[in-house]
Order: structure tokens, then sequence, then C-alpha cells
């Protein structure tokens, strides 16, 4: 009895075997052809390396030609191919050569291990501001943030125009997409970065291979959002009704009501008069009221009746004339010059009989 959990997992150094000319040895049926456009300061390099890539091509019987007069790169099969996913990764490799993607890197997609992503990033922001400065936020400063995800993913991106360029492991391609796609929603690098450190060092313990990793990864939350403003007046849509609003009634339509309309001539203009009197009286009683306010005398305010002075606090006359006594009796600032040379005198005196 074998354990269905040994069955799921792919033991560790396991390499699918290479596909061989033996696995394929009558070749293909059909002859199967990739062309790609290429920008014009791409024209010049790849005049130089390619001869590089014809041999590298050639290894796989895969014939590789450059129109410089059309920009284009054409991959076709021949009669020995016998990989029939070698067309595949010839196609990738043009496309990859003609979004700047250097010869050293894009040869590594002939492997069986490596496979390519192109991200289209140019439609995801609509302001072409916001665009650049989001674009410039997955590079980094001095490129770093882009060089910490590719040491975490194991594969090399290259950003370029509107498009991002990434070349690597199947595990690895994935992460980069979801990272490239949070960034061009706003949503910082760095959070993503942290998370795959993370789940890196939890990769290396065999007992958490099997268990949900959640509680281990970080959630970030959105803090600085601004609640958005409501408006002052808000428009309610009311109740959808198929049937039409009630017509407003017409002049002819209150006469008859209010019985009006069955009046003869005579009183109904006595019935104007009436309303016109009526009116009149209103407004010369409230104008004869406004003048009256000018005759009606203002209210007085009560008087208020001021408070004899409290004979409880005498004042005590002796105590003052013995206070003054003793002011006199002091002496204030420098003495006299008599009094000054009195004493200068005296202690001359003292002086001399020591």
């Amino acid at each position: 009895a074998v354990d269905e959990s040994e069955l799921l997992t792919v033991p560790d150094g396991w390499k699918e075997p290479a596909f061989t000319r033996e696995d394929n040895p009558k070749g293909l049926l059909e002859e199967s052809s990739f062309a790609t456009l290429f920008p014009k300061y791409r024209e010049a390099y790849l005049k130089e390396c390619w001869p590089l890539v014809q041999k590298v091509l050639g290894e796989h019987y895969v014939n590789a030609a450059l129109d410089l007069i059309e920009g284009s790169m054409t991959v076709t099969t021949t009669k020995k191919t016998f990989d029939p996913y070698a067309i595949i990764r010839a196609r990738d490799l043009i496309k990859l050569l003609a979004r700047s993607v250097p010869f050293e890197q894009v040869f590594r997609i002939l492997q069986d291990d490596v496979a390519c992503d192109i991200i289209k990033i140019g439609s995801l922001v609509r302001k072409r501001e916001t665009f650049i400065k989001r674009r410039a936020r997955l590079l980094g400063p001095k490129g770093s943030t882009l060089k910490a995800l590719e040491l975490l993913t194991n594969c090399y991106i290259m950003v370029q125009g509107n498009t991002v360029s990434a070349l690597g492991p199947f595990s690895g391609l994935k992460e980069v997409r979801k990272v490239v796609l949070d960034t061009m929603k706003n949503i910082h690098p760095i959070y993503n970065i942290k998370t795959l450190m993370i789940k890196r060092e939890l990769a290396k313990d065999p007992e958490l291979r099997t268990q949900s990793w959640e509680r281990f990864l970080p959630k970030f939350k959105r803090k600085n959002l601004k609640k958005r403003k409501e408006p002052k007046k808000k428009n309610t849509k009311k109740e959808y009704t198929p049937f039409p609003p009630p017509q407003p009634e017409s002049q002819i339509d209150k006469e008859l009501a209010s019985g009006e309309y069955f009046l003869k001539e005579r009183q109904k203009k006595r019935k104007q008069m009436e309303e016109i009197k009526a009116k009149q009286a209103d407004a010369i009683k409230r104008r004869q009221e406004e003048r009256n306010k000018a005759f009606i005398p203002p209210k007085e305010k009560p008087v208020v009746k001021t408070k004899k002075a409290s004979t409880e606090k005498k004042i005590d006359i002796e105590a003052i004339k013995e206070k003054v006594k003793n002011a006199k009796k002091k002496k204030l600032g420098a003495l006299p010059e008599e009094e000054v040379k009195f004493k200068m005198a005296a202690d001359e005196k003292k002086k001399k009989k020591k």
C-alpha cells in the first residue's frame, strides 16, 4: 500500500527526461513558422547577435531569418526538426529579442524548465503620469526593487516601454505577474516582496508543506483612504410607475369646482371688487400699525435704589495720628551735613585715644 500524499508530491531533485530523436524518429509532418516585428532601435543589436541566434536554433533544427527592410524576424521548422515544441520556444525567443531582452538571457528559453511571460501594462492605468510613476515604483531606487524580485523568483525581468518581460521557472513567473499587476493597481511591491520572503523561509520546513500558510503571511490594509465627500443635495430616485402623472387642472376646471363658472358677469365683477377691497383694507391696516409704532413710548427701566453708606466701619482718627507721629520720628534718606561732620570728629577722637 502506497500513501496517497507521496503520489501527489514530486520527489526532490526529479527532472523530466529530455525529448530526444528516439521519441519522434519520423519528424514533423508539416512546416510551421512564426514571425514578429521589432522596433528600429533594436536593428543594430540584432545584426550583431544574429549569427549566435542562428547557431543556437540550428542545434534544434530550426531556421531563423532576419529581414531588415521589413523589420521582422521569422523562425521556421525543417525536415530534421523532431521536437514539436521547439518552434514555440523559437517564437518566444524572437519575441523576447524584440522586447529588448539581451541574448545572454534569451537563449535560456530553449531549456525545458524555463518559460517566459510578456505582461502588457500600458492599458492598466489611464493617466500617463500615473503610469510612469508606478512603473518607476516597480524598478525602485537604482533598480533595487526589481533586483530583489529577481532574487526571490529566480527570474530575469526586463521593464521596457508598455511591457514587462519575465524569463524563468513557471512558479516564479506566476509571482512576477502578480507583483507587476498589483503595482499597477497602486499596491506597493514591497508588500509582495515581504510575503515572498516569508514563503521562501516556510518552504524550507518539510512539516509545513501540507499546511496552510495564511497565519504566517502578513495582511496589509490600506490606511490612508480618504472618504468620499457626500453631496449636499442627494437625488433620490422615485419608484418607477407605468402610469403618467395626473394632468394639472385648468382655470375652467377650477371655476367649475368652486361654482364661479355658472355666475353672471355682474356677479363675477362684484366678487372681484370685494376681493380687491378686502386686500386694500388689509394693506391700510398694516400701514397704520407701522405708523403708530413711532408713538408708542418705550418701556422705562426700573429705578435702582442707592444703598446708604454703612456706618459700621468708622474711621479711627486717633490711630492715624499715632502713625503720622511715628513716621516723623523716623529719619528717612541721607543725614544732614552738620550731623555727618559731628560723627566724623567723634570717630577721630576715639582713634587718638586708642
